[in-house]
């Protein structure tokens, strides 16, 4: 079967950083919907028109991944407004509850980056925002998609969205 949209990919991948440091890798076949939320843009444009076997390896700037960083979504908050159990990791949809920190966008995830006895750090960027990286890539299979992954635009909670949160700092994802 040829990869077009709608459809559901199984991909396999090796995820690096430009220097060559392994981000992720998933060795074990996971499906994507190909035209809709699952995939960056720019693995979907590699990936169609082709079939079951197509391997590839993509260069990717951070405006073609997960954007550039933008310092101004990292800031700090007094260590009160959290729960006891906060740590590196944690995320909050929004600022947290009671943060004093002023136009900071309530459309974000912000994620912990560390903790202090006086205060919280936490960042709004994507954790692979601002890097170029370079993502190993072959289709394992490919089927059309149910009726169901094409009005929800993704096959569950897989794709390289799996990357945006909760990552822990030197961790792969997989």
């Amino acid at each position: 079967m040829i990869i077009h949209a709608p459809c559901v990919v199984s991909l396999v991948w090796r995820l690096e950083d430009a220097q060559g440091q392994l981000i992720d890798e998933l060795s074990e076949p996971l499906e994507f919907f190909l035209g809709g939320d699952d995939l960056l843009a720019k693995v979907e444009e590699c990936l169609l028109g082709h079939q079951s076997g197509y391997s590839a390896t993509l260069h990717l700037e951070p405006e073609n991944a997960f954007g550039e960083y933008h310092a101004e979504l990292v800031f700090f908050e007094e260590r009160a407004i959290f729960p006891d159990e906060v740590g590196p990791g944690m995320q909050f949809e929004g600022p947290p509850e009671g943060s004093r920190t002023p136009d900071m966008p309530a459309d974000v995830i912000y994620t912990v980056t560390e903790v202090y006895d006086s205060h919280v750090v936490l960042d709004g960027n994507h954790p692979l925002a601002g890097l170029a990286l370079v993502l190993q890539l072959e289709v394992k299979g490919v089927r059309e998609a149910t009726d169901e992954e094409v009005d929800a635009r993704t096959v569950g909670d897989s794709g390289l969205t799996v990357l945006g949160l909760g990552v822990p700092e030197d961790a792969t994802l997989h």
